[in-house]
C-alpha cells in the first residue's frame, strides 16, 4: 500500500497552483473540490507514489522479500492514482455536505485513499488485487491506515505543510 499511502503527503508538500476544478461550482453553488486540490499536487503525489512503488520493485529484485506482495508497474500506478482519485471523490462529497476544505470528516478522511486505490485495482487489475490483498492483508490495511494517516498528518502539521493536524 506504500504507493497509495505516500501520494497525499507528497501532494500536500508539493501542491499549490491552479486548482483542478478551476474555481467551478456544482449545481448546488459549492466548489467541485476546492483550492486545496491542485494539478501540481495531484501529479506530484502520483509521481511520489509511483517512485515509492518503483523502489519496492527494485528492493524485491535485490532482496528476498517473499512475505510482501510483488508489485508490478501497473499495480503501483493504480495504487498511486487511485489514492488521489479517492481523495478527490471525498472532497467532492465533502463540498456537497457543506464541509469546508480541511474540515474534519472522520472515517472518510482516513479511508478515501484506500477505497480509491482498491477500486482502481478492482477495475483495471483484479487478478493482482485478488492475489495480493488477501483477507489478512486487508485486515492490516484497515487497522494501520488510520494510524499512519494520523501520524503523517501530525508530521505535516508540525512541518507547516498542513493547516490542521488531521
Amino acid at each position: 500500500m506504500l504507493p497509495a499511502y505516500l501520494p497525499n503527503s507528497v501532494a500536500a508538500a508539493f501542491g499549490g497552483g491552479a486548482p483542478i476544478d478551476g474555481g467551478r461550482t456544482f449545481s448546488d453553488g459549492r466548489r467541485l473540490f476546492g483550492d486545496g486540490k491542485t494539478y501540481r499536487g495531484f501529479f506530484a503525489g502520483v509521481a511520489g507514489g509511483i517512485l515509492a512503488g518503483g523502489v519496492q520493485i527494485w528492493l524485491q529484485g535485490v532482496f528476498s522479500l517473499s512475505f510482501l506482495p510483488v508489485q508490478t508497474p501497473l499495480s503501483i500506478i493504480l495504487l498511486a492514482t487511485g489514492a488521489l482519485l479517492g481523495d478527490l471523490a471525498k472532497s467532492f462529497f465533502k463540498r456537497r455536505l457543506g464541509k469546508a476544505s480541511g474540515e474534519r470528516w472522520p472515517v472518510a478522511d482516513q479511508y478515501d485513499l484506500v477505497a480509491g486505490a482498491l477500486l482502481m485495482l478492482a477495475i483495471f487489475d483484479l487478478p493482482w488485487l485478488m492475489e495480493a490483498v488477501t483477507l489478512p492483508v486487508l485486515f492490516w490495511i484497515l487497522v494501520l491506515t488510520p494510524i499512519l494517516h494520523k501520524t503523517a498528518n501530525m508530521i505535516g502539521y508540525l512541518a507547516g505543510v498542513k493547516d490542521v493536524p488531521w
